[in-house]
């Protein structure tokens, strides 16, 4: 098994956050923020958008099963709070609809291309932002990966997830041009990776 080659995160300036799990320091796209919302219950707030104290954790399932296992949001908190039980659960799915979301606008925008020989196309002459390769994708992975050289790979999502936000059935293979949806799109994949290993071997 090899990780999917080219994974990378989105170069940025933005502001450093604290893990509440690590204690360490890092940008915030690698990160995922969480408020005490109503009934001091943690709302996990993947937009950033939310009124309260920002509690961070890295973007990866054992961090926050770490984070609620040793109660580490009441004591970032500095109060008693309500964990849910499925909080690792919802993560994953908000993470999963945030990049179907994107998907969804750049079809929209006709800057959506999928299918194997169209993405291999559009490598082919330029101008891609991101290639997104389905967990569960058949074969052509391999050709898929090589032919991307400096165009970020990324994984994350089935191929029904993928085809649902492309208004197909099945996509095993999309890019979508250079751009802030190409940026987005990598930022929540990197993220949603985290609790869906992108390991797959390039060679099937």
């Amino acid at each position: 098994m090899t990780v999917l080659a080219n994974m990378t995160r989105p170069k940025t300036q933005e502001p450093e956050r604290r893990c509440i799990v690590s204690g360490e320091t890092a940008p915030k796209h690698g990160l995922l923020r969480f408020v005490v919302g109503p009934d001091d219950v943690i709302v996990p707030d993947l937009g950033e958008r939310l009124p309260g104290r920002g509690i961070w954790v890295s973007a990866d399932l054992k961090s926050l099963q770490t984070a609620c296992a040793k109660k580490l949001f009441a004591k970032a908190a500095k109060a008693p709070v309500t964990v849910p039980e499925d909080l690792s659960a919802r993560v994953e799915a908000l993470l999963v609809k945030r990049c179907m979301d994107i998907i969804g606008l750049a079809r929209r925008s006709d800057r959506l291309v999928f299918g194997y020989d169209r993405v291999l196309e559009v490598l082919e002459h330029g101008g891609a932002g991101i290639v997104l390769i389905a967990l569960d994708a058949g074969g052509g992975r391999h050709d898929v990966i090589e032919d991307a050289k400096n165009v970020p790979v990324s994984g994350g999502l089935t191929s029904l997830e993928m085809g649902e936000a492309s208004g197909k059935g099945v996509v095993s293979f999309l890019t979508i041009q250079r751009g802030g949806l190409a940026e987005s799109l990598l930022r929540e994949c990197t993220r949603l990776t985290g609790f869906r290993p992108a390991e797959m071997d390039v060679n099937k």
